[in-house]
């Protein structure tokens, strides 16, 4: 079961729910910013005072409605960018509004609230693990990457991939090859 946490930004805040969550005797398998994964269910005895707890220690438990939705879009978003052939002709936010069947800006604004980071955001971040992926199946080039990403050139694509990781592509590419053929 999926609990989403709001105002989870640190490391420490992720130590404070662990505790809270151990204090419960929840079992979990994975903690990240606003989202806590228990493996049990949880009784809604458990889930009020796990909401009252994290309250004191300034976080807020979301609501099922809440809950629901964020795992709906990061479905989308995961589909979207990871198993579907082609990404979508139409803005991202056509696109998940469409399959939602919800306003884009409700969406927008309940995710960022959560996850502290825009859906777009999200999407690059997705778009550059498929990158990672696709770099290291070394099956087409940059310039094709780019294409099926839907990014305007090799180098825009290579400017957002080394603001986020701090290399370039194809450093990183060398340095994955490198690793492996140590191993």
């Amino acid at each position: 079961m999926r609990l989403y946490i709001k105002y989870m930004v640190s490391l420490r805040c992720k130590m404070v729910v662990k505790e809270e969550l151990n204090k419960l005797g929840l079992n979990y398998s994975f903690i990240d910013y606003g989202i806590a994964e228990i493996v049990d269910d949880i009784s809604v005895d458990q889930r009020e005072v796990l909401k009252k707890n994290l309250h004191d220690c300034g976080f807020r438990l979301l609501d099922d409605e809440n809950s629901r939705l964020i795992e709906k879009i990061r479905n989308v978003v995961i589909e979207m960018v990871h198993y579907a052939d082609e990404l979508p002709s139409v803005s991202y936010s056509e696109y998940i509004s469409g399959k939602l069947k919800l306003d884009y800006k409700d969406l927008s604004n309940v995710f960022s609230e959560v996850k502290g980071i825009t859906i777009k955001q999200y999407i690059t971040i997705h778009k550059m693990e498929k990158l990672k992926e696709l770099l290291l199946y070394n099956e087409h080039t940059l310039k094709v990457i780019a294409h099926k990403l839907h990014y305007k050139s090799p180098s825009h694509l290579s400017k957002e991939f080394k603001k986020i990781y701090g290399l370039s592509p194809t450093f990183y590419k060398e340095l994955k090859l490198k690793r492996s053929s140590v191993l």
